[in-house]
């Protein structure tokens, strides 16, 4: 786990100066006075910053190894992570501290740990026996690089293969090299002259652990016996092989070669295969060979009491299947099934009944583990169907293009989303339970809801239920199916702006108590919900077009001409005059045939059958301007009880009626100041050229994404490229490089300086101006050159005038200023408490009324949950705006600054929310620079300042939010989420709340091989390792050849795993605690055993001995 180092920041230490404002200062002081008056109950000690959980699907899979006894799976990855998945709802993350990629797993089985096979030549042994695993050991082979490992069933020596083709054994208790080595130049035929390769194999005959079998790649296997330290017998290929496996009786073993075939070989036979099979080649006449397929990358041998052995395998398909899936194959006698998947396939286990090799395998599922996915198959079932996965590994399913984190939800909501999301269920699984099954749940101390929902590339939107740091998908929603789909790629309109992803989520704003939700796209479209319980066909869907221009008057065009400029439409009483409005005709546009007034998707206009769930309300599009593309949304907000939404970009805001269906303001951003302009600008003409294509950037990861392709999410979705006019420019610090202050957006570099986007959006009941004696619905409109404008909402009566009279909009002429793009806007009453905005309480919009409920609608007023709806005249609320760099606190109605706070000077916030923390708010901030810090409110001190992770990609950026109760997540990886937590509480409580992976089980008795075959020698031969590989028969290993690093967990999480080396002690729990650095309590037997670490070794030691050495006549 990574450690962060905190810095606490002093109560009061940091002085927070009061802003000087123009009017009188008395009046100032007023609002000083009155602000002390708000007690503040948040400390620096209620934070504290750590990682919580990680979900999803473990990116860039590299190993698997599974746990037969314990039922745990371990999945290794290219960057050195380890995750670890037990019963659903079992699941840990571990990181190896170097990165490298994880090249191989072996778990030490019903013992707690795992060893872990590293691409810089390292191996670790991890202690599973404590709720966050820690590394015990490390051996780091410093002369030759590790190729293929081996640990047999109950034995504490780890056989190491290597790339020269040598194999050293390492004692997994004290994780040092044995003497014992077999070198490649011994094991294979003295006469031949040429490098047998790497080792691609080693396992021990399952009926006499004394001979070792060792295949090397190019195509030599070699039966070595350990006593006697020579080969019994070599068996020659000509092609190479990738991989090998026994029969349970010792007597064939089976490999599967680069030519796609396997080769069956008797152990005393050596001379030639017993058979030779080729499953996907094509049999010729004439006693042909068949033709060469693709290498068969891995296969199993696996035996059943009742009837014919399977034989499985990955890959080994004819060269001319061009464009055929990656395969999985199943042979089982006569019978042979091709089962296709969806991703090439990394590795694959078969999952068996019994943990001894040397005992009828009685295989009952298989686990594939593919590049993006985790598949398990039944083997017990005719035509092998799957389970269903119950992890959350379909986060990736279309690439995350955002997302929004909500803790502390209404009840009953996440119940609603189960009730529509349970008929979306895939039929024909597996009917058996999940076969994954190992470890405990943690204990439960989080009893509020949490729903996380992720924007996709392909419009599609995930809810999941996120509570007690678990994850489940509850529902999906599909956004892209209002829209016609082009057939191929000639059919498409030429009215897209972006060449790929057209449906891609950019912005979610929902409203959890009306459950309204309200997204934007990628094509400039906004789609506004309602959700239902009962199904509906809508006949025609609803739908608006806007005209959202820049200013088109021009100074002086390059022809000379003038172009009239277009009249806007006003804010008048009147909505109905808002229609989308022609271009006026002239030369530079319809007759050029420039794209004019048409969107950049077509909406369906067939009925459309809407499934229980979200139902569309209104569909809004952004049109094209005379040869112009409509520019991507910016910012967001939807508001129930208002029944209205608006939205902005860099050209300007609109905003819309849902309820009529009309658009009551549709303004270029420079005329929302009116007069009040601050700014010197030169008007500009809208550009000629196409926008270059605008997908959303970084949704692969590893693909370099041209500049241009970063498109504008502004509010800290980032991608953010409106650069300030040149005389508003603050310094940027140069050594700034954590991120790339170059934002520009699709427009032109002369033409982008004077662009201002509409940045944040927040509709709210407060004081508008200066002269208000109380307060009254508005919209609070943010900007990328950190101004802040007021508009004034005149609501009609609730009821049925709600739908006849029109919604007045004007400006207010209020104006605030910061420094940066505004990021997010909130309020809170004269107690300090957040005002959170109106809503209308969620109801079943498909049913029709009774008289009751529309008496009781006409009487319905917007709730506002906030203590301070029934203000009286005197009281006052506060404005807290945060930017890119500062946060200020306002006091209203008299508009002074009361708190400013500069949260930074050379980097910038990526993402501020305002949020609830013990029973009190707070402001959360993530910057460019790695920082996370958090203010109070409202007098905006420094609370926490972490130094967390520095901006590496656009992916982070896009997906970081914080939450209540401390809560927050990012996208670590284009497939995982990665939760934390800043809150001192929830850190406390973690370790409780963490699953455990071990639990003690007794470990199945061995098979009972008779008295006749154990005293002729039938049944299986024992061999005592220690007497081989121990420092008294083999010597010292050369101290050059590898290095021994102790890990993290200490001297006591030593002797707790290597307890557990011997079978006896597995029953003796271990309870470390994180580290590993503390014993727990443990049965008196084995507490005895660790009294004296000295003698510890000994005493493991003799234990081993008295029963592994045993024959069956000594019992």
């Amino acid at each position: 786990m990574r450690k962060f180092n905190i810095r606490k920041v002093l109560d009061g230490l940091t002085a927070v100066s009061a802003v000087a404002s123009a009017s009188s200062a008395a009046q100032q002081q007023q609002a000083g006075n009155r602000e002390t008056e708000i007690q503040e109950t948040l400390q620096s000690e209620h934070f504290q910053l750590c990682k919580t959980v990680r979900h999803g699907f473990p990116y860039q899979p590299s190993a698997l190894a599974f746990d037969p006894v314990q039922k745990i799976l371990a999945i290794g990855t290219q960057t050195g992570a380890l995750r670890l998945f037990g019963r659903p709802g079992v699941e840990c993350y571990c990181q190896h501290d170097s990165g490298a990629a994880v090249i191989q797993l072996q778990f030490l089985i019903n013992e707690g740990a795992l060893v872990s096979a590293l691409a810089d030549d390292t191996l670790h042994l991890w202690n599973l026996r404590q709720k966050r695993p820690a590394i015990l050991h490390s051996l780091k082979f410093n002369r030759e690089r590790i190729t293929f490992c081996h640990l047999p069933f109950q034995s504490k020596w780890l056989y190491v293969g290597t790339e020269r083709g040598n194999i050293h054994i390492v004692n997994v208790e004290s994780f040092t090299l044995s003497g014992y080595v077999i070198m490649w130049n011994k094991a294979i035929e003295l006469s031949s002259k040429s490098h047998p390769g790497p080792v691609v194999h080693i396992s021990d005959n399952p009926m006499d652990e004394g001979k070792l079998l060792i295949g090397f790649e190019s195509g030599t296997v070699v039966l070595w016996d350990l006593k006697s330290k020579k080969a019994d017998y070599r068996y020659t290929h000509d092609e190479a092989i990738h991989s090998v496996a026994w029969h349970h009786e010792g007597k064939q073993f089976i490999c599967s070669h680069s030519d796609g075939t396997l080769t069956i070989w008797n152990v005393k036979s050596p001379t030639k295969p017993f058979q030779t099979i080729t499953p996907h080649g094509k049999q010729l006449k004439d006693g042909k060979k068949p033709e060469p397929c693709k290498p068969i990358l891995k296969v199993e041998y696996k035996t059943t009491r009742a009837g014919e052995p399977f034989i499985i395998l990955s890959g080994g398909l004819s060269y001319d299947t061009v464009g055929r899936r990656p395969c999985l194959t199943v042979m089982h006698g006569k019978s042979t099934a091709v089962l296709e998947m969806d991703y090439s396939i990394v590795d694959f286990l078969t999952l068996c009944e019994t943990p001894y090799p040397n005992d009828f395998q009685e295989p009952y599922a298989v686990v594939v583990l593919l590049e993006k996915d985790l598949v398990l198959i039944d083997l017990a079932q005719n035509g092998y169907p799957i389970f269903e996965n119950p992890y959350p590994l379909t986060i990736h399913e279309s690439p995350v293009t955002c997302c929004e984190y909500f803790a502390d939800c209404p009840a009953d909501l996440i119940p609603a989303f189960y009730s529509v999301g349970a008929r979306q269920k895939r039929q024909g699984y597996s009917k058996k339970e999940w076969p994954i099954s190992g470890g405990n749940w943690g204990l439960i101390t989080q009893s509020y809801p949490e729903i996380i929902i992720t924007g996709h590339a392909d419009g599609s939107i995930k809810f999941w239920d996120a509570s007690a740091i678990t994850l489940q998908v509850l529902y999906k929603l599909k956004t892209a199916k209002v829209f016609e789909k082009s057939r191929n790629k000639d059919d498409r309109p030429n009215t897209d702006i972006v060449d790929e992803d057209p449906y891609a989520i950019q912005i979610i704003s929902w409203c959890p108590e009306s459950r309204m939700l309200c997204i934007a796209g990628v094509s400039a479209h906004v789609i506004i919900y309602r959700f239902s319980k009962q199904e509906v066909t809508t006949e025609v869907i609803p739908m608006l077009e806007v005209r959202l221009l820049y200013e088109i008057n021009d100074v002086e065009t390059p022809d000379g001409e003038q172009v009239p400029p277009v009249p806007t439409p006003g804010t008048g009483s009147n909505p109905q005059s808002i229609v989308p409005q022609s271009h006026p005709s002239t030369s530079s546009s319809s007759s050029d045939g420039l794209r004019d007034n048409v969107p950049c998707l077509k909406v369906k206009n067939s009925p459309l059958k809407q499934s229980p769930g979200y139902q569309i309300e209104l569909v809004i599009q952004l049109v094209w301007v005379s040869g112009e593309p409509p520019q991507q949304i910016t910012s967001l907000a939807v508001n129930s009880a208002y029944g209205l939404v608006v939205f902005g970009n860099c050209n300007g805001i609109a905003m819309v009626d849902y309820l009529q269906k009309t658009v009551l303001l549709n303004l270029g951003t420079i005329e929302l100041y009116g007069s009040n302009d601050p700014y010197r600008r030169e008007p500009r003409s809208p550009r000629k050229a196409r926008q270059p294509s605008g997908g959303l950037c970084d949704i692969n990861e590893g693909t370099v994404v041209p500049e241009d392709r970063c498109k504008s999410p502004t509010s800290a979705k980032m991608s953010r490229k409106l650069s300030l006019p040149t005389e508003l420019k603050p310094d940027l610090d140069v050594k700034d490089n954590s991120f790339s202050r170059s934002r520009s957006s699709s427009v032109t570099s002369i033409d982008k300086e004077s662009r201002e986007a509409i940045s944040a959006l927040h509709f709210c009941e407060t004081f508008t101006r200066k002269a208000d004696t109380s307060p009254s619905p508005c919209l609070w409109v943010g900007t990328t050159l950190g101004t802040v404008l007021v508009i004034v909402l005149n609501l009609p009566p609730g009821g049925e005038q709600r739908l006849l009279q029109p919604v007045i909009v004007s400006p207010s002429g209020t104006i605030l200023r910061l420094k940066g793009a505004i990021l997010r806007m909130a309020f809170l009453d004269t107690t300090g408490s957040l005002v959170p905005p109106a809503h209308e309480p969620w109801r079943e919009h498909n049913v029709p009324e009774d008289k009751d409920e529309k008496e009781k609608a006409k009487k319905r007023r917007p709730v506002s949950v906030s203590p301070s709806s029934s203000q009286e005249i005197s009281e006052n609320q506060y404005a807290v705006i945060c930017s890119e760099k500062q946060a200020k606190v306002i006091s209203l109605p008299s508009q002074n600054c009361i708190y400013k706070q500069n949260i930074t000077e050379t980097s910038f916030v990526l993402r501020g929310d305002i949020v609830s923390l013990s029973n009190s708010i707070c402001l959360a901030c993530f910057c460019a620079n790695g920082h996370i810090m958090t203010f109070s409110l409202p007098s905006l001190r420094p609370l926490l300042d972490v130094y967390y992770l520095p901006l590496t990609n656009m992916r982070i950026a896009r997906t970081f939010c914080f939450t209540n109760n401390g809560q927050a997540l990012y996208l670590v990886s284009p497939t995982e989420i990665q939760r934390l937590t800043y809150s001192q509480e929830t850190c406390e409580n973690l370790q409780e709340m963490l699953g455990e992976l071990f639990t003690p089980v007794e470990t199945p008795e061995a098979p009972n091989r008779g008295f006749f075959k154990g005293l002729f020698g039938g049944g299986a031969q024992s061999l005592d390792r220690e007497e081989l590989f121990g420092e008294s028969a083999s010597g010292k290993a050369s101290r050059s050849l590898a290095q021994h690093i102790p890990g993290p967990g200490g001297i006591e999480g030593v002797k707790g795993a290597a307890s557990g080396v011997v079978g006896e002690l597995a029953r003796a729990r271990l309870a470390l605690d994180e580290r590993g650095q503390k014993l727990g309590e443990l049965e008196e037997k084995t507490a005895a055993m660790l009294y004296s670490a000295d003698s510890f070794s000994k005493h493991a030691h003799e234990m081993m001995l008295k029963y592994k050495d045993k024959k069956w006549y000594q019992f």
